[in-house]
């Protein structure tokens, strides 16, 4: 099956590639291309058919779903894989918003409450939780939006070190966890828990706050099934989930991706399942399968689509 690896259009603007995007800098928006980049362990580790065109029409899905909440970057959507946004000003702070006590992450509110740690974004958890439970209420626990490499930061440490004012982040915090109750409110309908997430903001040239990036995709959020998750969690069980975690462990099972210069190629069996629950975690949520017209070659298609925004 064609992935999207690398885009590398003409009269579209500087081009900057991200982890997944592929970004076209023009001088009042961005045209964002979402490839089949997979990205872990801040490297690429696999090419996962569909997953561009998933991950931006999902954004698109919850975009339209919050607009009430914020306004968003949004300007068109001219194809399943494209993106095409306001330019605005980033907030060096990423949003994360937890609902459930769980991650295998160093930054993962589990990890650090196995390790003792009790207060997170300002709640004060208590002893005995188990893993993977509903914490007492949403969590807003920040990180940073830096260069080498995201910190997570107190709210105070946040405004102490200059990275946004308290009232800029009372905002930030307050819209964060309106769009999270909707995201779980919508989840819960097509019988799934949205169980964490991370948001990114923006301003524009009236320092209005946008939201900008993604929303709620399957690379930005974690998501369970509903029907099956107290009984699970009863007996001990580890959720039904979609992420990308199975891949995650393959990788730090069988070389170290942090340091390895080469990586062993991700096995084929594990890629197209991984492709597979993106495509399962889409339909469900939006009540449609992933459409594409395969008449052309996705760069083809793509190419036709962006000629209105050439530069």
């Amino acid at each position: 099956m064609t992935v999207i690896r690398e885009t590398n259009f003409q009269n579209l603007g500087t081009l900057k590639t991200g982890k997944v995007r592929d970004i076209y800098i023009q001088p009042e928006r961005l045209i964002l291309i979402a490839t089949d980049r997979h990205s872990s362990f801040d490297r690429i580790i696999a090419h996962v058919p569909d997953k561009g065109a998933i991950l931006n029409l999902s954004s698109a899905f919850w975009f339209a779903a919050t607009q009430d909440i914020i306004p968003n970057h949004v300007i068109a959507v001219p194809d399943p894989n494209v993106l095409v946004a306001k330019k605005l000003k980033p907030l060096p702070v990423e949003a994360v918003v937890r609902g459930y006590l769980t991650g295998t992450t160093s930054t993962a509110i589990w990890t650090r409450y196995s390790a003792g740690e009790r207060v997170f974004g300002g709640v004060t958890l208590p002893d005995g939780m188990k893993k993977n439970a509903p914490l007492p209420e949403a969590i807003f626990d920040p990180t940073t939006k830096e260069d080498a490499h995201d910190r997570t930061l107190t709210q105070e440490e946040l405004v102490a070190e200059g990275f946004i004012t308290p009232e800029r982040l009372a905002e930030v915090k307050s819209t964060a966890l309106a769009l999270f109750a909707r995201g779980q409110e919508v989840a819960a309908d097509h019988g799934l828990i949205l169980v964490d997430t991370k948001y990114e903001f923006g301003l524009d040239d009236e320092g209005q706050l946008t939201l900008i990036d993604e929303i709620h995709t399957p690379d930005s959020s974690r998501y369970w099934q509903a029907a099956s998750f107290g009984a699970r969690l009863e007996k001990g069980e580890e959720p039904e989930y979609f992420d990308k975690e199975f891949l995650r462990l393959w990788f730090r099972d069988h070389c170290d991706p942090y340091k390895d210069a080469v990586l062993p190629e991700a096995p084929a069996e594990m890629v197209a399942e991984l492709s597979r629950r993106y495509h399962a975690l889409f339909e469900q949520l939006t009540g449609e399968a992933l459409v594409l017209d395969k008449s052309l070659p996705p760069l083809e298609r793509m190419e036709k689509a962006l000629k209105p925004y050439t530069v």
